[in-house]
């Protein structure tokens, strides 16, 4: 039996699963208690069946004592997710009844790995103390209450959560009959909470740049065409279409933020006020009717930011690598940052760059700053590595989810802040506006109740601190006079029980007598077992009050021991009621400085951004770019960072190359044919200069020598294969529908990249389409384009479009093999090289043979008149048993006789001519 419940559900039933749609889950949960027990059920499980009929979508995890069990269904999806033992405890209805449990101490482990599965969880406590039910009778059943539901974007725990990741919550809000959107984002775990309206079409765009861990939308809306195609591959929680009532979404915003009018955050569209209201109220869902706990709404507009769409973020892992992981991708290849915060900022920033140009100016000013000075750089990353996770940590205690460890990380942030304002303020010259912001919400000078906050905090808590609040123990000595009191009461209880053991064990003459302490006996007295008989006797029985008798040992009570235990006992609970007392009036003051701490917290990340960048552009020879106006992308010695930095790591180099595109075609071409071999790296070059944009729009410094770019509204990535099975999309319907997204909305300030348009099909329908996309992207869409191609037909369209020009990837043949350069010259290739390539892949030397003769039948003036099948049997070309040596060279015969040690300078140089004039010429 587990400590703290003495009961067992003895009646109940499988339950459906189904989604949340009841109009009031307490009404509901209270009907199905109701029922239950009409059915016969105990009130145990009546009580279970109302706690699972408010959340029925969901696995309850019921608290019993010391730990969370699962029944019915639940228990057998919870067993197999966790892999843990599912058994049967009671039967109902002649059957037995499914149960599964988890320890309550490590919960948290287990949560993670069912919201990882996809479960939602719903956490049902005991809110009452089992004493206090006894009293109502022996058969009284302890109350408990569902406390919150664990969904993938509500999780605040830090264990549950990606440092370096937001999670956010998203909801999808549809009007104007499906044309109009929008979304409303909150991440749970800090607070940040943004509306903004966009057109149905972007909502894939706008949902792939902020990687939601869950999605909400209306059902009415989940059959609009943008909507489905949006929520591919996404966490999607339906929604009664009551809950996206746009009244709603005004009244709960107002609620949430104690205001009469919204008019203070702007004026909201419909779509966003429904987003608002499916938000709202699914966060009063999952945190039990708790006040949603968000900043105010940061309004943006739909044009903010650089529009890049799903496949074009997969193609250039710009967030993950071709793997699924964070390794390998840009992100994870300019992440320097110190803080867990500061790295979810450069992710936002990263994923979502700016087309702002002042705003992109001010974040290279501040990367500018601490580039310019590695002295500053450093000491500022090194303070950093002081700080806590603040925005996390505030937004755990104001949910009361924090503990003591939380309250430090915000004691340190403000330390370290208040240290770094002080000091980069003291730096000569202006400072750049960035910087200067984050100082500025840093300074605790002119913020004096933030300031005495940290005071408080700095004399209050303890050096080791407990991750429960309720273990006590966290309150420094000398802090509080009353909790210094209890403390010392306890303490000298305790020092009495020590003389009250010398006193007993002088008395009966028993040097071994112990006084111990367990949670079942509390105090009590033990001695060896050949003492006990003595103390079960007069005159010592009259004292000493036998309680237990065991193997090795006897235990006894003593009146005056249990009226010591009661004075104890009543001196730790005042000492931790005191200690939880002031660890709430922290969290009061928590909830009161909040917008102050949210400052606080920006203000670091920002000054953790601007150096970790700064840091990884110095480490990568990274240039600023010159943004300007013109359609223009004009860059030299560009180098694609992630491939550059897994090279560094194995001791080669990259080769940087030059590009030069121009929409108007003033300065360049706009549209460049990229030619050459199979892996000579083409695509690198490609995805290359399209991640410039990517990085220099982010406002970080670029991998080149040098860069003018003009700012960018959209990137467009077609690279690679890929099929799409789960929607019955073939590889070539899958690049067609990629293409025609790029032709069909690409603008003149878009820049795009497009790899080997047209290989999924027959060589000349695959070359009409390839035609027919290069031109329309030169003559339509007039934007700056880089487009891959085997089709050396193409290469003649740089002589009939105005601005188009051909490049390629350099190839050399040496000894019979291909040498790949990787430089990028003008001009297009003579040939692709393909066979070469699949000799270089390990082809079978027979195949590659029967390859060689087929593509010289092809090329041949009159091949089309020809029958390839007049070529000899694929036999023909078996590969010999041994190639023949070949004869040595006159350089290979003047090295195979040279004695390197007995040479001396005057024959050394002799020998060099002697070489030079026997080379073949080539």
């Amino acid at each position: 039996m587990k400590q703290g419940e003495a009961q067992k559900p003895t009646g109940g039933a499988l339950l459906p699963q189904r989604t949340d749609s009841a109009p009031n889950p307490g009404e509901e949960g209270s009907n199905a208690a109701a029922e239950a027990l009409a059915a016969g059920a105990t009130p145990f499980m009546a009580q279970y069946l109302e706690m699972k009929a408010r959340h029925a979508d969901a696995l309850l995890f019921f608290r019993m004592g010391d730990f969370y069990e699962l029944f019915f269904e639940d228990a057998v999806r919870a067993a197999a997710s966790l892999d843990i033992v599912q058994t049967h405890r009671g039967t109902h209805n002649g059957q037995p009844i499914p149960m599964a449990g988890v320890p309550a101490h490590s919960a948290e482990m287990y949560l993670a790995r069912l919201i990882r599965a996809g479960h939602r969880v719903a956490v049902c406590e005991q809110v009452e103390d089992p004493a206090e039910a006894r009293k109502r009778g022996s058969k009284a059943v302890v109350r408990r209450e569902i406390v919150r539901v664990v969904t993938p974007g509500t999780i605040t725990e830090e264990g549950l959560l990606e440092a370096r990741a937001a999670n956010c919550l998203v909801a999808i809000g549809i009007a104007g009959g499906g044309a109009d959107a929008a979304l409303a984002l909150a991440d749970v775990s800090t607070g940040r909470f943004e509306v903004f309206a966009l057109a149905a079409v972007d909502l894939a765009d706008a949902l792939a740049a902020v990687a939601p861990g869950e999605v909400l939308v209306a059902d009415g809306s989940m059959g609009v065409a943008e909507v489905s195609a949006a929520l591919t591959g996404l966490a999607v929680t339906p929604r009664p279409n009551a809950r996206a009532d746009p009244r709603a979404g005004e009244r709960l915003m107002k609620a949430a933020y104690g205001v009469s009018t919204l008019d203070g955050f702007g004026a909201f569209a419909r779509a966003e006020l429904i987003a608002c209201a499916l938000l709202f109220d699914y966060l009063a869902l999952t945190q039990a009717g708790a006040a949603a706990r968000l900043d105010p709404p940061r309004r943006t507009a739909p044009d903010a930011f650089l529009a890049i769409d799903p496949a074009t973020r997969a193609s250039l892992e710009i967030e993950r690598s071709v793997r699924g992981q964070r390794q390998g991708s840009l992100i994870a290849c300019v992440d320097r940052t110190i803080t867990a915060a500061g790295g979810r900022l450069l992710a936002a920033r990263i994923a979502r760059p700016l087309r702002d140009r002042p705003g992109i100016e001010l974040r290279l000013d501040a990367v500018a700053f601490f580039l310019d000075a590695s002295d500053r750089r450093e000491f500022v990353r090194d303070a950093l590595k002081r700080a806590g996770d603040l925005e996390r940590a505030r937004m755990r205690l104001s949910l009361r989810r924090g503990g003591p460890r939380d309250l430090a990380a915000l004691a340190a942030c403000l330390s370290v802040g208040e240290q770094l304002a002080a000091d980069i303020a003291g730096e000569k010259g202006g400072l750049p506006e960035e910087i200067a912001c984050a100082c500025a919400s840093l300074t605790l000078a002119d913020k004096p109740d933030l300031a005495a906050f940290a005071a408080r905090l700095e004399r209050a808590l303890a050096s080791d601190l407990p991750a429960d609040p309720r273990e006590g123990a966290f309150i420094a000595q000398g802090y509080d006079p009353s909790l210094d009191e209890a403390r010392t009461l306890r303490e000298n209880a305790r020092g009495v029980i020590a003389k009250l053991q010398a006193d007993y064990a002088r008395d009966t003459g028993v040097s071994g007598l112990r006084i111990k302490h367990n949670n079942v006996l509390g105090y009590f007295i033990e001695v060896g077992a050949k003492f006990g008989e003595a103390l079960m006797k007069p005159p010592l029985s009259a004292t000493f009050i036998h309680r237990q008798t065991m193997a090795n040992a006897v235990r006894f009570s003593t009146a005056e021991l249990t009226e010591l235990e009661a004075r104890i006992s009543r001196a730790e609970s005042e000492a931790v009621g005191r200690e939880l007392d002031i660890f709430n009036g922290f969290i009061a003051d928590v909830d009161a400085l909040g917008p102050n701490l949210a400052s606080v917290a920006d203000a670091l990340a920002c000054l953790d951004v601007a150096a970790g960048v700064a840091e990884w552009s110095s480490e990568a020879s990274c240039v600023r770019p010159e943004l300007v106006d013109d359609p223009v992308l004009d860059a030299e010695g560009v180098r694609h960072p992630v491939v550059e930095a897994a090279l560094r790591k194995t001791g080669d180099g990259f080769t940087a190359n030059d590009c030069r595109l121009d929409a108007s075609g003033a300065e360049g071409p706009r549209l460049q044919l990229v030619t050459g071999p199979n892996m000579a790296g083409k695509s690198t070059y490609l995805r290359q200069n399209l991640l410039l944009a990517v990085l220099a729009q982010a406002g970080c410094f670029v991998p080149a020598r040098r860069l003018r770019l003009g700012i960018a509204d959209r990137l467009y990535s077609r690279v690679g294969a890929a099929d799409d099975l789960s929607r019955g999309r073939s590889t070539f319907m899958v690049e067609m529908i990629e293409t025609a997204a790029i032709l069909n909305q690409a603008t003149p300030r878009s820049i795009v990249i497009l790899d080997e348009v047209g290989r999924g099909t027959s060589t000349w329908d695959g070359l009409a389409i390839a035609w027919a996309a290069v031109e329309h992207l030169h003559e339509v869409n007039r934007c700056r384009a880089l487009f891959a191609t085997h089709y050396h037909e193409l290469t003649g369209l740089a002589d009939t479009l105005a601005h188009c020009a051909n490049a390629s990837l350099r190839a050399q043949e040496w000894g019979g093999e291909l040498v790949f350069l990787h430089e990028v010259k003008p001009g297009a290739a003579d040939r692709s090289y393909g066979v070469q390539v699949a000799k270089l892949a390990g082809m079978p030397a027979a195949a590659v043979k029967r390859a060689e003769a087929v593509l010289k039948r092809l090329e041949t003036k009159d091949a089309p008149g020809r029958r390839l099948e007049e070529l000899p049997l694929f036999a023909a070309f078996a590969e010999p048993e041994a190639a023949a040596a070949p004869e040595p060279s006159e350089a290979d015969r003047l090295l195979g006789a040279l004695d390197p040690d007995t040479l001396t300078p005057k024959e050394a140089l002799e020998l060099i001519y002697r070489l030079k004039s026997s080379m073949r010429p080539s």
